[in-house]
């Protein structure tokens, strides 16, 4: 009888046990978008030091909505709304919790460096030949592609829109910038050429390129009941342009890896850091 009893103290101890590992345990998807990589990275490394186990996952944006509402994953920081990443909050409704706003100024248009006159789209045609009549854009089919061509028409614009890369692009504003010519470019919020150039996105009356967005913590239904600290933690983490492109410069830059760039960043903005830890570790284990 005694020897029962043990055996089924035993059991229940290793249960428990493994219900507290399963329960510090968090997986996080993220698409190959630099901004989404760069949240990603940042909020693994400040749930490790709270005592979490962070577990990435890196997919395309439709498995990622798929797998957060069937509950396969618990997290994802990069979602656009309420434009862009809408659609799979109508297909799956009821499946996610809103956590926070990470980024609140989410936006793609056409950019040049802030010596320029232009100011808006409406400008750029008594600027072409400061131009060469040319705005530099990124690969080919990419929304932002789609919206320029759509602006050269809509303004009426002289302009021929050259097919490159992103990284092709920022090599390019670079060149420009330390000659100081004029130049401009298919950009967008966040990105790390903000923390390194002093750039302005011209206006766009007509609102070709949209409205801006914001940058949405979201996760499976369900979460924030079983996760309340992590939960409130990643509710917290708000950026302004100047952080997250810092933050997106720091991880582009570093001859390391991501970890150890998001370490020296949050190294360096520690108080920042400190200020999203929940007062109270309502639901934490350490």
């Amino acid at each position: 009888m005694k020897t029962t009893r043990l055996i089924v103290i035993i059991i229940s101890c290793v249960l428990m046990a493994s219900c507290v590992i399963d329960s510090n345990k968090i997986s996080i998807a993220y698409p190959n978008w630099a901004e989404g990589i760069a949240i990603t990275y940042l909020a693994r490394e400040i749930l490790v030091e709270q005592g979490f186990q962070v577990e990435l996952l890196n997919a395309d944006i439709a498995p990622i909505f798929t797998s957060l509402a069937r509950g396969k994953t618990d997290v994802f920081l990069d979602c656009w709304l309420p434009v862009t990443h809408e659609s799979y909050f109508e297909k799956y409704h009821g499946k996610f919790e809103k956590l926070g706003q990470v980024f609140d100024s989410a936006r793609i248009g056409l950019v040049v460096p802030a010596y320029v006159s232009a100011n808006s789209l409406e400008e750029l045609p008594q600027f072409s030949g400061h131009f060469n009549g040319k705005i530099v854009g990124i690969d080919a089919g990419m929304g932002i592609m789609k919206c320029t061509e759509a602006a050269i028409a809509a303004y009426g614009l002289d302009y021929k829109l050259m097919v490159s890369s992103g990284p092709a692009m920022t090599a390019l504003l670079d060149k420009a910038i330390k000659k100081k010519e004029w130049i401009v470019v298919t950009g967008w919020m966040p990105h790390w050429m903000f923390d390194c150039y002093e750039l302005k996105v011209l206006d766009d009356p007509k609102k070709i390129f949209g409205t801006p967005e914001y940058i949405q913590t979201v996760a499976r239904s369900g979460f924030s009941q079983e996760h309340p600290f992590a939960a409130e933690l990643l509710g917290n983490i708000h950026l302004t342009d100047k952080q997250i492109s810092s933050l997106m410069n720091t991880i582009g830059q570093t001859k390391g890896t991501e970890r150890e760039a998001v370490r020296e960043w949050i190294k360096r903005n520690r108080s920042l850091v400190d200020s999203w830890i929940p007062k109270k570790a309502v639901g934490m284990i350490m």
